[in-house]
């Protein structure tokens, strides 16, 4: 397999473990959403459900290349793990872990968008990594007290 066949594999695996992550991501953020109850409620919940929004943006965002790559969007989804903790705190630091998860992914493609030397996918995936590293500050701000 030649050098470019490999990198062209690598960012396909690479766009479709993001797929699976913001899929998921859209079922974390709903679920939590639901979870949430007192007085800060309704900002919270609308919150999360912003979040929601936005994981299935970058979630057909990511499939729509696939398929201009030629390739076979995934039907699988990350597992979301039901850990039963559902105060507001426990929930952000839960949306944490996964937004640094998803940052990781997007550095990852941007890398190998940067060694095939496609600008247009380096170019989406740093919009991501921008998009994934505010919500990161946010979160952080939100839990610190």
């Amino acid at each position: 397999m030649s050098k470019a066949h490999e990198n062209e594999n690598e960012i396909m695996n690479k766009l479709n473990a993001i797929l699976r992550a913001e899929v998921s991501g859209v079922v974390r953020y709903l679920h939590y959403s639901f979870m949430i109850f007192g007085p800060n409620r309704i900002p919270v919940t609308s919150f999360f459900r912003s979040q929601a929004t936005e994981a299935m943006t970058h979630a057909i965002t990511v499939g729509e290349k696939i398929t201009a790559f030629g390739g076979h969007p995934t039907l699988n989804v990350d597992a979301v793990p039901e850990t039963n903790k559902h105060n507001v705190i426990d929930i952000l630091r839960e949306s944490l872990d996964y937004e640094e998860a998803a940052l990781k992914l997007y550095r990852e493609l941007m890398d190998l968008a940067n060694a095939k030397g496609d600008i247009a996918l380096e170019e989406m995936a740093r919009q991501l990594v921008l998009t994934e590293t505010t919500h990161i500050e946010e979160v952080k701000k939100m839990i610190r007290t």
